[in-house]
């Protein structure tokens, strides 16, 4: 997608520190960070949002969700951390590329 910003990232068009990266995502500090640690796993496939997920992207979200903790342990989380995927614009979802949200490294506000 032209005018998405991950996916300018993911190209290398937009500049970003990544943390991790691996054949199927990126990972890199949110520019607005909201703790102490606070990562987006951007997958380097464009896919607007969760509600847009088919049976092909199985094996993305699996490794997606099985790379959370190594991220979080390699971050010093050892009491825990905190995922979020906010999904459409009523869900908070700002930049419509599936990312999620890894947070960190103090106490987190309750919902």
């Amino acid at each position: 997608m032209s005018d998405c910003l991950f996916c300018k990232i993911v190209a290398g068009e937009i500049p970003a520190e990544f943390v991790h990266e691996d054949e199927r995502v990126v990972v890199f500090a949110d520019i607005n960070p909201k703790a102490r640690v606070h990562l987006l796993v951007v997958p380097r496939t464009h896919v607007a949002s969760l509600a847009e997920l088919g049976p092909e992207h199985d094996n993305l979200m699996a490794h997606i969700m099985r790379l959370l903790p190594v991220l979080a342990d390699r971050q010093g989380l050892t009491d825990g951390f905190r995922t979020i995927i906010n999904t459409g614009k009523g869900g908070g979802q700002e930049v419509f590329h599936l990312h999620v949200h890894l947070l960190g490294g103090e106490d987190l506000p309750g919902f």
